[in-house]
């Protein structure tokens, strides 16, 4: 057994070298380039850091293409008529996505409050002005699926939510005061949940505002008979970060725009974007819809399985490479050691991580930016198990070096001191 164990970590640290030369390489390439120079920020007293959490919002989402940030740069040196720019904008979705159209919101949730707004008030400027006081109209929204913490963009635009979890339930719960049925459920049940809207002639809002890549997703919701759906723009799009879309029938998008910015009276007036947003967010389904997601995978699953190589060589660790299905759908590290043995939790990892420098963020059960009253709300479910993952997405060229590099260094002093 033991000559199977030394054979096994000869084998780890071969498969390792290629990658540790490779950083041997890189040390010319500072870490301070990219996240201790002066910049932008730190002049703030901000820290840049590593992104290997992946897209979250309060992490600032993600960094634009470059297709994005030169369309914002074109747009923002020209006046234009915001309302002409979003009709515009919503005939190139249209064709773009095969959905009769679209327009461009403040981020998916932006696209709940506008498109709950649409299915209230519809285009009548009495109804409109009227929100959030729903007296005398439809203001139910049935949530299929249960709640969410993002419900509240619907909240604030005046629905009443009605939570329901199966078919039945949802069919059960529909009824003359029901305005709209939103879901993020995906696969069989979604299809089972646009039979019943169908049939029951109320609209239906998926919200998939993880479901950018693959960009598929812009031409499958209008074929399966999507009344609507949303995405984000500032997460995997690559998108502005304040961005969002929503796409589906027009005389419901046609509505959303009635309710939202820069409609003076209107509920979502608020939930503004600029022509900058508009056009950068065009600019990236327009450059994703020539983009080789196959390649960019493969390129993505080289970097996670680069770091899976160099902490694999600390005896006790192990790792595997996923996909997830229903969202981010990016290859996903997952890191394994004994937490009991070592004494050693994944969050204490983590905070070592954060603490560091260059700063790293990994994705971990933590959510700094969750409301706690939400938290509260999941506590009565049972808690996920708590691991230490890696996104390959969000990290920049050699980035996975020093993740990696860092991770080692890490877990190996952890196992050293549990021994000692």
């Amino acid at each position: 057994m033991t000559d199977f164990m030394n054979r096994r970590a000869v084998m780890k640290w071969a498969a390792a070298l290629p990658v540790l030369g490779s950083i041997a390489a890189e040390s010319a390439w500072s870490t301070v380039t990219r996240t201790g120079q002066a910049n932008i920020y730190t002049r703030l007293g901000v820290r840049p850091f590593i992104n290997a959490r992946g897209t979250w919002t309060y992490l600032s989402g993600s960094l634009e293409i470059p297709e994005v940030r030169a369309a914002k740069q074109e747009a923002a040196r020209h006046f234009v008529d915001i309302f002409e720019l979003q009709r515009a904008a919503g005939k190139r979705l249209a064709e773009l996505s095969g959905a009769e159209s679209g327009m461009v919101t403040s981020g998916a949730a932006g696209a709940i409050a506008s498109a709950t707004a649409a299915c209230m008030a519809g285009a009548d400027p009495a109804k409109i002005w009227q929100l959030p006081d729903t007296t005398g109209l439809k203001n139910e929204v049935i949530m299929f699926g249960g709640r969410s913490a993002f419900d509240s963009a619907a909240r604030l635009a005046g629905a009443k939510l009605v939570v329901t979890h199966t078919p039945d339930e949802l069919q059960a719960a529909i009824n003359g005061n029901t305005a709209m049925i939103y879901t993020t459920i995906l696969g069989d049940r979604l299809q089972q949940a646009i039979a019943i809207a169908k049939n029951a002639k109320v609209p239906l809002l998926l919200d998939d505002a993880a479901g950018i890549p693959p960009i598929d997703n812009l031409r499958l919701y209008p074929k399966m008979g999507l009344d609507l759906f949303c995405f984000s723009g500032g997460k995997g799009l690559g998108g502005p970060q304040c961005s969002g879309l929503l796409l589906g029938r027009k005389d419901l998008i046609d509505a959303a725009l009635a309710n939202t910015s820069p409609w003076e009276g209107a509920v979502c007036r608020a939930m503004k974007v600029g022509k900058e947003e508009v056009m950068g967010c065009l600019a990236a389904v327009e450059a994703w819809a020539k983009l080789d997601l196959e390649a960019l995978n493969r390129e993505w699953n080289l970097k996670v399985k680069k770091i899976a190589a160099i902490v694999e060589t600390v005896p006790g660790v192990t790792t595997t490479v996923t996909v997830p299905k229903n969202g981010n759908r990016y290859p996903t590290l997952t890191v394994v050691w004994d937490e009991q043995k070592w004494n050693f939790s994944v969050a204490d990892c983590d905070r070592q991580l954060r603490e560091g420098t260059p700063r790293i963020e990994v994705l971990t059960n933590s959510n700094p930016s969750l409301v706690s009253a939400v938290s509260r709300h999941h506590d009565s479910k049972t808690p996920r198990e708590n691991k230490l993952q890696i996104i390959s997405l969000t990290m920049q060229p050699a980035e996975e070096l020093i993740v990696g590099r860092r991770l080692r260094e890490i877990l190996n002093t952890a196992r050293k001191q549990a021994k000692a």
